[in-house]
């Protein structure tokens, strides 16, 4: 058995100084082989730079993966499309879009195959999530398959869910920023939360400072967005796997103060 680690969106610097202060301890504490983080907002001001990929990196992240933001700073394009490690939604047109949407980590005596896809529910009308996963898992060899799906409508990530049940080992929604209660193996086979969480200031509205977002419900005008300041919390689940089948036996949820 082999266990993986989740982390929900890092938020900021906040989230990623936080993430570099507990994510080893975790992953000695649980005894972890692998570590997924979601990076689409870690760098400040939103998405992603290479600073900030390369402080999940050097904080313990084994792949990265990203979300609607992840071509709002136009410094990370290159890296995408050098990077083994950090990847996009795959469901992005091709030809057109930097990086890719999957990538596969040797781990010595098995592999594990990372998948992005994007919702487009409320979200950009991408390539159906669901016929671009069906053409990905034509080319995996491994039965080790995680996906994390980036969307915004909770029914959207339950139907993809149900749909991999028994074809990949994780489905872990991402964006919402706010972790769910409803972890479980699917199908004895798929460990599924509709989202993982966030990691950053918890006392603000999905890391962004309060105030500006009240006034922007209240007023409807454009605003600037910042970053809250206060105490942090990681957000992600823990998933254990059978790396011989690629079926999870369990899902833990868990938040770090």
């Amino acid at each position: 058995m082999k266990k993986l680690l989740f982390i929900g969106d890092v938020v900021g610097q906040a989230g990623c100084d936080f993430l570099h202060t507990k994510l080893r301890s975790i992953k000695q504490n649980y005894k972890i082989d692998i570590t997924i983080v979601n990076g689409e907002n870690s760098a400040q001001g939103n998405g992603i730079t290479p600073n900030s990929a390369d402080m999940l990196i050097n904080a313990g992240a084994d792949v990265i993966t990203t979300g609607n933001h992840v071509f709002r700073r136009k410094e990370i394009y290159p890296v995408l499309d050098t990077s083994d490690c950090i990847i996009r939604p795959a469901n992005y047109p091709e030809g057109g879009a930097y990086g890719k949407g999957i990538c596969t980590v040797d781990m010595g005596s098995y592999s594990v195959a990372v998948v992005n896809l994007m919702g487009t529910a409320y979200m950009e009308p991408l390539d159906n999530p669901f016929s671009k996963i069906d053409d990905i898992l034509k080319d995996i060899s491994t039965p080790n398959i995680f996906v994390d799906f980036h969307a915004e409508a909770t029914s959207e990530k339950k139907a993809m869910g149900h749909y991999l049940t028994g074809k990949v080992t994780g489905v872990f929604g991402t964006h919402t920023h706010v972790q769910t209660a409803d972890e479980a193996v699917l199908g004895g086979h798929t460990a599924y939360i509709t989202d993982a969480g966030m990691t950053g200031v918890e006392n603000s509205c999905l890391g962004v400072e309060s105030g500006i977002i009240i006034d922007k419900f209240r007023f409807h005008m454009p605003a600037k967005f910042a970053e809250s300041e206060g105490s942090c919390s990681l957000n992600g689940v823990i998933v254990e796997f059978d790396e011989k089948s690629g079926k999870a036996v369990s899902i833990e949820r868990i938040i770090i103060r």
